[in-house]
């Protein structure tokens, strides 16, 4: 069996404090076998990490689409943000990756989306994301997991993770794998391990968003 973060940030992230050497440091420390590196709208900071541990680091991206945020893993191109998810959809496809759709409940997240958007989606991805450990509450992640079940989709799990010490507290464990084709076929025998992080580590976020904004 295999642990895996399905979805953290690094430095060049637009809002993250994490650095690739952190990562990969706090990764192992803490028995990960696997981390999808999920920047916002680009694959800079997967492909550093990657480059340092490609047998940790799985190169993804969390993609900003006209009605919600896409979380993909396994890319070796980059989708810009702005798309439609139909046409962010197929070009993930043409590049082999695994599809899942973050946070889709979120409270207060511009990720967050619609019901009759995400109705519109179901059967063109791989999976749902049902435990996001920055889930402000609760609710967000049972009404995700809810939704996956009415509709047949297996669920992912990840930390959301915008600071090294927040990896791994939340991850999906499942049989050996080997690639996207392999994920897709033992996915629904993750098993769902975390726990929800507390609401102070927002401000870490918001740090970086405005110093970014400075420099």
């Amino acid at each position: 069996m295999i642990s895996i973060d399905f979805h953290s940030h690094t430095i060049f992230s637009n809002d993250s404090l994490t650095r690739p050497e952190s990562l990969i440091a706090t990764s192992r420390r803490r028995g990960l076998d696997r981390v999808v590196v999920t920047d916002h709208n680009t694959i800079a900071g997967a492909l550093a990490a990657h480059a340092l541990d490609p047998e940790l680091v799985i190169i993804g991206e969390e993609i900003m689409t006209t009605c919600g945020e896409i979380l993909a893993a396994y890319l070796t191109e980059e989708i810009p943000p702005g798309l439609s998810p139909q046409e962010t959809i197929k070009r993930l496809r043409d590049q082999g990756a695994f599809i899942s759709v973050s946070h889709p409940f979120g409270f207060g997240r511009s990720g967050a989306w619609k019901m009759e958007d995400l109705l519109e989606i179901a059967p063109l991805v791989d999976a749902v994301e049902i435990f996001n450990a920055r889930s402000i509450t609760p609710g967000g992640n049972q009404r995700a997991s809810e939704f996956a079940r009415q509709h047949g989709l297996p669920g992912t799990a990840g930390s959301d993770a915008h600071a090294a010490f927040e990896l791994g507290s939340a991850m999906l464990v499942l049989p050996q794998f080997a690639g996207p084709d392999a994920r897709r076929k033992v996915i629904r025998e993750g098993k769902v391990q975390g726990r929800l992080s507390p609401f102070w580590v927002h401000f870490f976020s918001r740090y970086a968003h405005l110093r970014k904004k400075v420099v």
